[in-house]
């Protein structure tokens, strides 16, 4: 399936935590960042993701911020 969101991080699942119907994905790049995605807990069975597996954290967003560090 192609998908038109060019911001891809390629990483391992470091942990999933499930609570009801959402669960976080926490997902370290190779740059040792970590990214979090919250999504359903029924998408992370139909993707059959568990720790250690690598995924691809892919960002899509209608808005991003700046802010002078």
């Amino acid at each position: 399936m192609g998908l038109s969101a060019r911001n891809r991080l390629e990483g391992t699942v470091r942990s999933i935590e499930t609570e009801g119907i959402m669960a976080e994905v926490a997902i370290e790049t190779e740059g040792g960042q970590t990214v979090t995605a919250v999504i359903t807990s029924d998408s992370v069975d139909r993707l059959g993701i568990g720790e250690g597996d690598e995924v691809n954290a892919v960002v899509k967003a209608t808005e991003v911020m700046v802010e002078n560090a």
